[in-house]
């Protein structure tokens, strides 16, 4: 019998070690063509300015997927979550300093190590206390452990510097292959580096058992406590994970910009990281990287074209709300089904007119914003004004008839064009459902 049940486990462990698993080339092309594109872009975009951006846009897809692991990965809302990348900014600016006056040798390409254990050390410090609640309780937490690691950023000027905050200076040490990241796009390659193996090590993250039984305690978290687990302990666990890769961002942040100062841990950030998640959509992985993206678009390369940049910023977070919850990331995996199936030609000519109908509501809006922004709070500067090339006087009556006539025609055509849509996805989703090819 012993020598039967001994057969049988070296039956099992011989199955178990030539099972084959197909290769998920889907999967490799995702990431292969994110590793290519993130080498290439600097190479087809080189001026100063892109180079900015793409930096910014990297740091800020690390900050977006670390707090996703909060809110889509396990279901807490946190408002504080720029305290870990603030302080790990913090710290990882002072061993930067030292570095540069001899005290610690430390390459610069290491540094965001530290600012990846200095977030997880306060995760550890700040979650004990956060995550013995969840919900609304847990978001509450976080918020005045937000504003209290502000108000300290003020009250101790000797760590954070006061209201001018920190500076350095990221050329230390000798040259390596005469890389000094001193160059934009030195620091960018540095950037993209650290930020394809953050998105790597988050992903890898969702397919462990802790990864798994987060998602557990976003949907049931009663359910998982009544088959043994601690819930606690798992947003603890998670928290600090996500504390660690917040600082990595924070430490990159300190790098590209040379500078950290008490905005780095204020409830602003914090409220930025949330609408990156959120308009991308927490609830896809790679959703927090396109709302990274569509974030740092309005926040650095839209407010140099227009003043008003927040409101556009808040009506399209609005519109996403109302109309788009899962995110944009949503938008795009309900079309997968139709990709697979060879029916999302049929959609096209209907998308097509949707986004000239939205093309034109957008204008009337923008025409609208910057109108109302001119009158009424630049009008000291004279009313005469351009957009999209075009000069006119915002006091006139003409600008603001077109206004009209684009909203009327906008509407319309969306109203329009919405019916369409929504007559053909409901054709093809029958035909799916009934079989149909």
């Amino acid at each position: 019998m012993e020598t039967t049940m001994q057969q049988r486990r070296e039956q099992a462990v011989t199955g178990r070690t030539l099972r084959y698993r197909p290769l998920n080339l889907a999967r490799w092309l995702i990431w292969g063509g994110t590793a290519l594109l993130m080498l290439v872009l600097p190479l087809v975009f080189s001026g100063g300015f892109a180079i900015t951006l793409m930096s910014q846009m990297g740091i800020m897809i690390i900050f977006a997927l670390s707090y996703n692991m909060l809110l889509g990965q396990t279901g807490m809302l946190s408002f504080g979550h720029a305290v870990y990348a603030g302080l790990g900014a913090f710290i990882a600016i002072h061993v930067l300093n030292m570095a540069g006056a001899g005290k610690v040798w430390l390459p610069v390409s290491l540094l965001p190590v530290v600012g990846g254990l200095a977030g997880a050390f306060f995760g550890v410090l700040f979650g004990y206390v956060t995550t013995k609640k969840s919900g609304t309780t847990f978001a509450m937490i976080t918020m005045g452990i937000g504003e209290m690691v502000f108000a300290s950023s003020l009250m101790f000027p000797d760590f954070f510097g006061g209201e001018g905050g920190i500076s350095t200076n990221r050329v230390v040490g000798e040259p390596v292959l005469g890389i000094t990241f001193g160059p934009g796009r030195q620091v960018y390659y540095l950037i993209a580096a650290w930020c394809l193996l953050s998105m790597a090590a988050m992903y890898a993250w969702t397919q462990t058992p802790l990864g798994r039984i987060a998602n557990a305690v976003r949907d049931n978290p009663e359910r998982v406590e009544f088959i043994g687990y601690n819930t606690q302990r798992v947003r603890y666990l998670v928290l600090i994970l996500s504390a660690f890769f917040a600082g990595i961002s924070g430490a990159l942040s300190a790098i590209n910009f040379e500078i950290v100062s008490a905005e780095n841990v204020s409830a602003v950030r914090s409220g930025g990281v949330l609408l990156a998640a959120f308009i991308g959509g927490a609830g896809v992985f790679f959703g927090p990287v396109i709302g990274a993206v569509v974030f740092i678009l309005f926040a650095v390369a839209l407010s140099d074209l227009t003043k008003a940049w927040l409101l556009y910023l808040g009506l399209f977070f609005v519109l996403m709300v109302m109309f788009v919850p899962g995110g944009i990331a949503s938008l795009l995996m309900m079309q997968v089904p139709l990709l697979a199936r060879g029916k999302l030609r049929r959609m096209l000519p209907d998308y097509g007119r949707a986004a000239a109908a939205g093309l034109v509501l957008l204008a009337a809006v923008i025409l609208t914003v910057e109108l109302v922004y001119k009158v009424q709070v630049d009008s000291a500067n004279g009313t005469a004004m351009s957009l999209f090339g075009i000069g006119f006087d915002a006091a006139a009556v003409a600008p603001w008839l077109v206004a009209a006539a684009l909203w009327a025609g906008g509407l319309l055509a969306c109203r329009a064009a919405r019916a369409r849509v929504r007559a053909t996805w409901d054709k093809i989703q029958a035909e799916m459902a009934g079989g149909a090819v």
